[in-house]
């Protein structure tokens, strides 16, 4: 009797994944499988489904020069639609004793595998993802321990606890915090000097995926002509590297600008595009923030640059995982504004007049990637203001981004994009006018519409959508402290004026397909 089937999901793709611990190459075996419905279950970019399978195929290689007994199931070899299917019958085929699996990266997955083992009546042991820094039961730990769910008091937690920038107990530089010199933006003459994006061979493993993503997902959104993801360990170290050696100096100052490009280094900027890597786990987070802090020590980089980055992983990254699993499967159905509008059909196309979201959705369309602002300040915003259905704009960036896990996206969508979940973990929705995305990009430079105008032909929907946004939760707003000075600025507008900023606002939500 075979004793333990190792399961192994696309974003577990290290050979220190948990699950391996203790395994023993004569009674135990690994199973991975490729199933149709994790491209479909949301209508997945190109890039991101070639960037799972191409890793996951990569890895089977890597298991395989290990000797591992490994069991793997391409598209196209099984006709097995879901891993629900796939599971009950290997699982049943080899009958093991138990079925060991890390963590998975998504609630549904985990209740499909657990449900798997109900129906078989197997054990299924679940192992600590030591590919994060702070496990669930520490999350929750601190979260008992009366803090409120804030991540910037999670974030001196983990300072201290792993002694990241820190002198004793005081962080190195005397400040936890530099995210006001990290917020400039590009001045006319946009970005100078950006570092190109490395480049890899496209070898058989991933030529073969490219086929088999035509083949199998034709009509899926996206290309792969721009595809230049790391697929292996070995690839995501490269990008590490490059990382600190070309981009990091820069990184902090215009992390939160944007410019309008057609080359792919205006695309991604100084982003350091290693959130795949982690995530799939070809890098783990200790590494990576061991060797900025070391390039901090021995090169004199911009402490707000190396301060920013690291929040972005010790702090960001940790406390989201955290706050998925605290909060599911409540999560995924908040919805604080009631919001039931369907996401427009340009969401998926970049055709728009909004010439910020077509060049965000239309950059999305190609490389798979949008940074954090654009994220959450563009595409995100909007969602809010357009009174969007969360769970329809948590599907879009879950299936558009190659960096996408559930855990991530949907925290970050629910939380932080549409404060669909009213505030659990933020202190406020994050709104802006269009004058913010002037301000912050040359986006409306060549736009239909003009920022500052509110009600006419010309009007931003942005800047529309704001303003009646603010209108309508107004008594609320003003009742917290970080939106009462927002609210306050309809003090300037008389009661005919608000009047045609909820006019022009109905105009355009009834017609989102058209602006």
């Amino acid at each position: 009797m075979m004793r333990n089937v190792i399961v192994i999901l696309g974003d577990q793709l290290n050979l220190d994944n948990p699950a391996l611990e203790g395994f023993n190459h004569q009674q135990d075996m690994v199973l991975m499988i490729e199933a149709p419905n994790e491209s479909t279950h949301v209508w997945s970019h190109k890039a991101r489904i070639a960037l799972f399978l191409s890793a996951m195929r990569h890895f089977a290689e890597t298991l395989q020069g290990q000797h591992y007994p490994l069991r793997y199931l391409k598209l196209g070899d099984h006709d097995y639609i879901d891993l629900a299917s796939a599971w009950l019958a290997l699982l049943s085929e080899y009958d093991p004793q138990q079925i060991i699996v890390c963590e998975t990266g998504d609630y549904r997955v985990l209740k499909v595998l657990e449900d798997c083992a109900s129906t078989l009546n197997k054990r299924l042991i679940v192992r600590d993802d030591t590919f994060f820094l702070c496990s669930q039961a520490d999350f929750k730990r601190w979260t008992g321990q009366g803090k409120q769910l804030r991540m910037e008091y999670f974030y001196r937690y983990m300072r201290k606890r792993y002694q990241v920038l820190m002198a004793g107990e005081e962080p190195i530089g005397g400040k936890w915090n530099y995210d006001h010199e990290n917020r400039k933006s590009f001045s006319k003459d946009g970005p100078q000097n950006i570092p190109a994006v490395p480049q890899f061979e496209i070898d058989q493993i991933t030529q073969a995926v490219f086929a088999d993503v035509e083949r199998f997902f034709p009509e899926h959104p996206g290309k792969l002509d721009h595809f230049c993801w790391p697929v292996t360990r070995a690839q995501a170290l490269l990008f590490l590297q490059y990382f600190i050696a070309t981009k990091l100096v820069d990184f902090g100052v215009h992390q939160d600008a944007m410019w309008q490009s057609d080359l792919a280094s205006g695309a991604f900027l100084w982003h350091s595009l290693l959130a795949s890597s982690l995530n799939l786990k070809l890098l783990h987070p200790k590494e990576v923030i061991d060797a900025v802090e070391q390039a901090y020590e021995k090169n004199n980089l911009p402490l707000a640059s190396v301060e920013g980055f690291v929040r972005q992983i010790l702090g960001w990254r940790e406390f989201i995982r955290g706050l998925y699993w605290l909060d599911m499967p409540a999560m995924a159905q908040a919805n604080h504004y009631e919001h039931q509008r369907d996401l427009p059909n340009w969401y998926w196309t970049g055709k728009t007049n909004m010439n910020c979201m077509r060049q965000t959705i239309t950059q999305t369309m190609q490389y798979g990637y949008a940074h954090h602002i654009q994220r959450l300040m563009v595409t995100g915003m909007f969602g809010l203001l357009a009174e969007i259905e969360p769970k329809q704009v948590a599907d879009w960036y879950l299936a558009v981004y190659v960096d996408a896990v559930d855990w991530v996206e949907l925290p970050n969508v629910i939380g932080m994009a549409l404060h669909a979940n009213g505030g659990r973990f933020t202190s406020k929705p994050y709104i802006a006018s269009g004058a913010y995305i002037k301000r912050m990009s040359n986006y409306c430079n060549s736009c239909s519409y003009q920022p500052e105008i509110k009600t006419s032909a010309k009007a931003c929907p942005v800047t529309t959508l704001y303003w009646n946004f603010l209108i309508k939760h107004e008594q609320v707003m003003l009742n917290n402290p970080r939106t009462v000075l927002m609210v306050k600025n309809l003090n300037r507008f008389n009661h005919e004026e608000k009047i045609l900023i909820q006019q022009k606002a109905q105009q355009v939500l009834d017609a989102l397909d058209e602006i």
